[in-house]
């Protein structure tokens, strides 16, 4: 088996584990991590697909504090350089990066440091990694390991293609014998095997995670009046940090806006700002001094801000894969968190407007088949991680999540049976009659009566199902039309002006009056209720219940020492580790040790002041019991 250059032998499991604790402060691996580790250290490319929260960083970061050498982690954004060095210098890792922030003289001085050996990781962004003359250096550097975050990035099937990317084959074509492992959160197959291609990996060791996040609640309610409905979920969860989705710079700065004069600490973020002020408003986020962001997706790809406790979409995302990607980023320390997306028909044809400026046919229908996927998403009745999940190619097998606005409270089913077939009949007499099929608001507007100029011209007022539905309003029909589309009884043509016809299953169902049970259309929430309000209360994935209120006061002692060191306080400790500390009431150095997220370079660095803290809690008041 080939080894990392010959600088590094496997280490026996318990050297593993003896450093992930020592280092990091966890007893265990999450899942795959222990493997992915093992196959990189041996020298062999590695491509592992695992959901934003599983730790995908530790699994170059291990490897690289136990062997010798560089390792050079390719990331595409500056701020995550910074953080990822940041938690790392916390934990007692040498690890830098370069980038444009860095004035000369910094640059110069880590520079020295880099050729005398003295980093364990460097963070680059492609661009720098591909100037010339740059890949020499890394050979007098001594590097030993290449590892490539976000690599999704690489692929043009990807929802976040980044040209610049392309070129990282060049480092493999340099550095023959080093290992290279691609790390992603979402990658579709194809996705998959375009990363494969373009890093040119050879006999790649691939592990592909579960897609699923048991501690995030997925719920999508009706639009209306978006600010509103964003004010009240936000001001219901009081002080928690929260992204905030939207579609445009506008409707950013507009939702940014309306939280602020609620009182909430909000600030807008996207390209449009100077760069100053984006850069301020995202590092007050990291700072917990900003609690939610209002974000095009320029925001976000690589916040490793653990203690998001929720998303929210303000507008329909285009695909997906950006929704998984955006909601992802809450609850990346495993405690429970929501993400409440906000739909509305008004986006999609928003959406559809844009995609006719696309003068690529091929990209133009792509980008109508991915906005499709996710309105059906949005629209589908079955539970979120079992449409969620099935995008990403895995079955969810259980009957409720227990986690998702359909499970938690299933909305009505009925026999849509007559109504079915009046809609698709219809479909069937407009083809029959014209010669030609229709759009499916034309087939509502003569299944409800109307009598436009079309309909007239074309004979359809004369027809059998003519106003045979004007007993329900136009959108009951347009809503029944599109469960009969995503169900498969009615297609779709994907040209610029989409008609209907019924499918073969259709017929079938018409011929033989099969009986078709649907499900009642989503609700705007009553004025009196949250949008996405926990209902009735049961045990959620992730919970960790702890003292309350000496929680509140280690946070603040956190967010104290966080300003004195000038880092984001999860630098510090996570929301998880603190939580672990309010239940377990550790009051000396080795109990201390023993919680989650707690080094030995941590417990040297805060580990007094914390006990310290719990001591004097525990001396005025009782101790807690909890199951």
């Amino acid at each position: 088996m080939q080894l990392w250059h010959g600088a590094l032998k496997l280490p026996p499991m318990p050297a593993l584990e003896q450093k992930l604790k020592e280092v990091f402060g966890y007893d265990t691996f999450r899942p795959h991590q222990r493997e992915i580790c093992e196959s990189f250290m041996t020298g062999r490319d590695t491509l592992a697909v695992l959901p934003t929260g599983a730790g995908k960083s530790l699994c170059y970061q291990l490897p690289a504090v136990i062997g010798d050498g560089l390792t050079v982690v390719v990331s595409p954004l500056i701020a995550l350089m910074k953080d990822q060095v940041d938690q790392l210098t916390a934990s007692g890792v040498a690890a830098t990066f370069l980038n444009s922030t860095l004035d000369s003289a910094e640059a110069k001085k880590r520079f020295a440091k880099l050729y005398a050996g003295e980093y364990r990781l460097l963070y680059l962004a492609p661009e720098r990694l591909m100037l010339p003359d740059f890949l020499p250096k890394l050979g007098e550097w001594g590097m030993k390991a290449l590892a490539v975050d976000e690599a999704h990035c690489i692929s043009e099937w990807g929802h976040d293609f980044r040209p610049e990317y392309r070129r990282l084959r060049e480092v493999r074509e340099t550095f023959e014998d080093i290992p290279l492992l691609a790390l992603t959160a979402t990658a579709t197959p194809r996705v998959r095997e375009d990363i494969r291609t373009q890093l040119e990996l050879r006999d790649p060791e691939i592990f592909i995670a579960s897609f699923n996040r048991p501690n995030l609640t997925y719920r999508v309610v009706p639009k209306a009046k978006a600010a509103a409905q964003v004010v009240k979920f936000v001001g219901e969860r009081g002080g928690e940090a929260g992204i905030v989705y939207a579609q445009s710079r506008r409707a950013a700065e507009s939702l940014a806006a309306a939280l602020c004069e609620a009182g909430v600490r909000a600030a807008p973020y996207h390209a449009g700002l100077e760069a100053d002020e984006r850069a301020r408003n995202q590092e007050g986020f990291l700072r917990d001094e900003v609690q939610v962001v209002c974000a095009t997706i320029a925001f976000g790809m690589g916040i490793n801000k653990p203690n998001v406790r929720y998303v929210i979409h303000a507008d329909l995302p285009k695909n997906v894969e950006s929704y998984y990607q955006e909601t992802g980023r809450a609850g990346r320390d495993g405690l429970p968190s929501e993400c409440l997306l906000l739909y509305s028909r008004g986006d999609v044809v928003k959406y559809l407007r844009f995609f006719e400026e696309i003068t690529d046919r091929q990209a133009r229908n792509e980008a109508r088949t991915q906005l499709e996927k996710m309105t059906h998403f949005a629209e589908d009745e079955r539970c979120r991680r079992v449409a969620l999940l099935g995008y990403f190619g895995e079955q969810w097998t259980e009957e409720n999540c227990g986690a998702c606005d359909q499970c938690l409270a299933p909305r009505e089913k009925w026999d849509a049976t007559t109504d079915v077939q009046k809609l698709l009949s219809c479909v069937l007499r407009l083809r029959q009659k014209s010669g030609f099929s229709t759009g499916l608001q034309h087939a509502v507007e003569v299944l409800t009566g109307r009598k436009s100029e079309k309909i007239l011209r074309w004979g359809h007022d004369t027809v059998s199902t003519y106003a045979l539905g004007r007993d329900q309003p136009r959108a009951y029909w347009v809503d029944l039309g599109r469960q009969l589309l995503r169900l498969g009884l009615l297609e779709a043509t994907e040209d610029k002006f989409a008609t209907i016809s019924v499918s073969a299953r259709g017929m079938e169902v018409l011929r033989e009056r099969t009986p078709v049970q649907l499900t009642r259309p989503m609700v705007v929430p009553a004025k009196d209720k949250s949008p996405g309000a926990a209902r009735k209360r049961r045990p959620r994935a992730g919970e960790v219940e702890c003292d309350e209120g000496l929680f509140d006061v280690l946070r603040k002692l956190r967010a104290e020492l966080a300003r004195g060191r000038n880092v984001p306080p999860y630098v510090v400790f996570s929301d998880a580790t603190l939580r672990h500390m309010a239940r377990d009431y550790p009051r000396d150095e080795v109990s201390l040790l023993q919680v989650p997220g707690v080094g030995e370079r941590k417990l040297s660095d805060y580990g007094q002041v914390f006990l310290a803290a719990i001591g004097g809690w525990l001396s005025t008041k009782p101790r807690q019991r909890f199951s």
